[in-house]
């Protein structure tokens, strides 16, 4: 019994009287007429016109950065603040205070090194990504 997604790509395979669908730059379809004028005999533009896009581009994940980081902090600091001001009634305004320096002191550095895997999860991915382009 075949799966509603294998159900849907038959009923779309079915829709067309010829067997490929060629997709232009802008999303159209385009006949297979208006395919071979536009490409002549040039294998690589038959490639390019039988691509459809991808939809949304991936996100783009920057290198690591101390800077970044401190702003992170700057916008985690209050709220950490607030969390121990409201948790820790019986201590002191200094203590509070301390205590979410002490917080920060773990949260800066956890921060860059989430940083720093998540931009080396992206690297990989970009690798095996051109290493399948370069194979085809």
């Amino acid at each position: 019994m075949p799966s509603k997604k294998q159900i849907r790509r038959q009923q779309k395979l079915k829709r067309h009287q010829y067997e490929e669908v060629y997709v232009d730059d802008a999303g159209r379809e385009l006949d297979p007429e208006e395919v071979r004028e536009l490409i002549g005999s040039s294998p690589k533009a038959a490639n390019a016109a039988k691509r459809k896009p991808s939809g949304r581009q991936p996100r783009t994940i920057e290198p690591p950065s101390m800077r970044r980081t401190l702003k992170r902090g700057l916008l985690f600091f209050p709220l950490m603040l607030i969390t121990v001001i409201l948790l820790g009634k019986n201590l002191t305004l200094a203590k509070q205070i301390t205590q979410t320096i002490v917080l920060m002191a773990f949260f800066l550095p956890f921060s860059y090194f989430m940083d720093t895997m998540m931009f080396r999860a992206y690297q990989r991915r970009l690798g095996k990504v051109l290493d399948e382009g370069k194979r085809r």
